[in-house]
């Protein structure tokens, strides 16, 4: 009995992760992820929040994803009527499940795919856009950076930043053209939406 639960417990090297899309076209639907290094999905019911307070202006936007990951944020994005994502990831294994996620959902044509990191990304010419996700590996003092160089002509007027840390993270000051607009926590994670004027 010992040795078949054992067994039972044993996973391969490279297992996979799920996410489940909770809202929009494709709620319910369950997607895998690559078990790479440091990927950890937006909580279901931290994400269920966050796009209830995008609600009025997710239908049609452009989004940045700028630590896509797992692409929880992104995919959500899409399901409930972006019109486009940017995702980033400097781990060729997240691009390439994002890669297999898009071609399931048939919606290629919707996300622009890029493996390179976003402090890098964001030194190139601006592409403005409606919604930022600001979601990067906890504890590597990356929010600072992002939000100076998103400065540099990445936001529409008006636009939005969600931005997520661990809880016990010091949060930077925001830029002075920011408000920021909610607050919460749950579990570990502290999370926010900002908007520029």
């Amino acid at each position: 009995m010992a040795m078949k639960q054992s067994q039972a417990v044993s996973r391969p090297a490279n297992k996979r992760n799920s996410l489940r899309i909770i809202g929009g076209e494709w709620r319910g639907r369950k997607l895998e992820f690559a078990d790479a290094e440091g990927l950890r999905p937006t909580p279901d019911r931290v994400r269920e929040t966050l796009f209830n307070w995008l609600m009025p202006i997710i239908q049609g936007a452009t989004c940045l994803d700028l630590f896509a990951g797992s692409g929880a944020l992104g995919m959500e994005a899409l399901s409930r009527g972006a019109a486009h994502v940017i995702m980033l990831d400097n781990q060729a294994a997240a691009i390439s499940g994002l890669r297999n996620n898009l071609s399931l959902l048939a919606a290629e044509d919707h996300a622009t795919l890029l493996n390179i990191e976003a402090q890098r990304y964001l030194e190139q010419s601006p592409q403005p856009v409606d919604i930022v996700f600001l979601d990067p590996p906890y504890h590597r003092d990356l929010l600072a950076p992002c939000m100076e160089k998103l400065q540099a002509g990445w936001l529409k007027a008006g636009a939005y930043i969600y931005f997520e840390a661990n809880r016990d993270e010091a949060i930077p000051e925001l830029p002075a053209n920011w408000t920021l607009l909610k607050e919460k926590t749950a579990g570990q994670v502290r999370y926010f939406l900002a908007k520029q004027a």
